[in-house]
């Protein structure tokens, strides 16, 4: 829902493709032109306002600002003066032109993270203004009967536009739109995104770094790689930093050969023997499945000190914390227990009493087949990958199991605009 006031119901929605087919009328009644065009400024949280119409006049178009507009209804545009500007029309900073800019491109769906195209945009009065209040994106068929002007217009704070120039008022809206889509979802446009929309939504979403790591982690690797290339390796080695060390372990390898070790000797320490460490391993073994984070604490310690952990891992993705592995004095794991198991019990209660000591576990060779079959047998959201001495390595979460089971194909079910 938008916080922005709802437009007036008084009058009539119009449609501006229907508009464009008809005259203007000047002051004395007399056919000026055709409409051609019309020019709004984006206000933030707020429906565009028109502030003004492109006349076609011959071969050029002139600008007539709202003031001279007397009304505006389905047959025609009706001035109050008889005579026009006749300077050539020049868009400036911030103007959006209806017909030019929207009609006929492609924006997002935010409802259904998707991209659609603008096939129509209904107009409505508003106290003594007219505004943009909505978007008719249909589907097109060749069999589908009727105007435009009759099909169904949803609101205009639905979409995000995508015109590749948006500055000043309306583009802070816009970017605040943006983020509130799962990083997943923005991964998909990106994917199905032509390149100047790929590069004002890559825009939008560098104005949030951790946003900006989310979505990168979910690109598909060709993609991601592509993005990567382009960028300096002090900007891929920022991006990587506030990554999940797997993902951007994943990411290295992918960049060219040449460049990987500037790269990683550009990342912080700790992410930087994160990601060599996982490295070491077969991206299709448990070693390179698992992230490095997981929560374990001592087994002498109480289940009110585990849940305190927890709360303290504020830098641990969610998923590495849904279990709490107990270990002894030398970090030989002993046990786990779920999240939930631990909110269920009794905060005084001993680790070594609660934890689960009949261990599941997966050995850094295992391969994909193993790891997912021993997660579903045992209904596991993680599944910690031990060495020799059993002591843990890291752990293989669910979502990146099910990302590398799930074939590459299945991975995205998109939507055409």
């Amino acid at each position: 829902m938008s916080d922005s006031p709802e437009p007036s119901t008084a009058d009539a929605t119009l449609s501006l493709s229907s508009l464009l087919k008809h005259a203007v009328i000047d002051g004395d009644g007399r056919a000026l032109g055709k409409l051609s065009d019309v020019v709004t400024r984006l206000r933030d949280n707020d429906y565009p306002l028109l502030t003004g119409l492109v006349i076609a006049l011959g071969s050029a178009g002139y600008f007539v600002p709202m003031s001279d507009v007397t009304s505006i209804d389905p047959l025609a545009v009706r001035l109050r003066t008889a005579k026009v500007d006749l300077r050539p029309f020049e868009r400036r900073d911030g103007e959006l032109l209806l017909k030019e800019n929207i009609l006929g491109h492609r924006l997002i769906d935010v409802a259904h993270s998707a991209l659609v195209k603008a096939y129509d945009v209904r107009l409505a009065s508003a106290a003594n203004d007219w505004i943009v209040t909505g978007l008719d994106v249909h589907k097109g068929r060749w069999f589908h009967l009727g105007r435009h002007e009759e099909h169904p217009a949803r609101d205009w704070h639905s979409f995000l536009l995508l015109i590749g120039d948006e500055r000043g008022p309306g583009s802070r809206s816009a970017a605040s739109r943006v983020t509130k889509l799962k990083p997943a979802q923005i991964a998909d446009i990106i994917e199905s995104a032509s390149s100047r929309e790929e590069n004002v939504l890559l825009a939008h979403v560098h104005e949030d770094p951790e946003l900006e790591a989310d979505v990168f982690e979910e690109l598909d690797d060709s993609k991601q790689a592509r993005l990567l290339h382009a960028r300096t390796d002090e900007e891929v080695a920022g991006l990587l930093a506030r990554m999940r060390a797997d993902d951007a372990a994943d990411a290295v390898m992918d960049l060219a050969q040449e460049r990987r070790q500037s790269v990683i000797d550009l990342l912080p320490e700790v992410q930087k023997t994160k990601v060599l460490t996982l490295l070491g391993y077969h991206q299709a073994t448990a070693g390179g499945l698992m992230g490095p984070e997981y929560l374990a604490v001592l087994e002498e310690q109480t289940i009110g000190d585990a849940l305190q952990a927890v709360r303290s891992a504020t830098t641990h993705q969610p998923e590495a914390l849904t279990t709490i592995h107990t270990v002894r004095g030398d970090g030989t794991l002993v046990g786990t227990l779920t999240l939930v198991r631990a909110l269920q019990s009794a905060p005084e209660t001993l680790l070594r009493d609660a934890a689960d000591r009949h261990l599941v576990v997966a050995a850094p060779g295992d391969d994909i087949i193993t790891v997912t079959t021993r997660m579903a047998d045992f209904n596991l959201l993680s599944l910690p990958v031990v060495d020799l001495d059993n002591k843990i390595l890291g752990i293989v979460t669910v979502d990146d199991a099910l990302e590398a089971a799930i074939p590459r194909e299945w991975r995205r079910r998109r939507s055409g605009g």
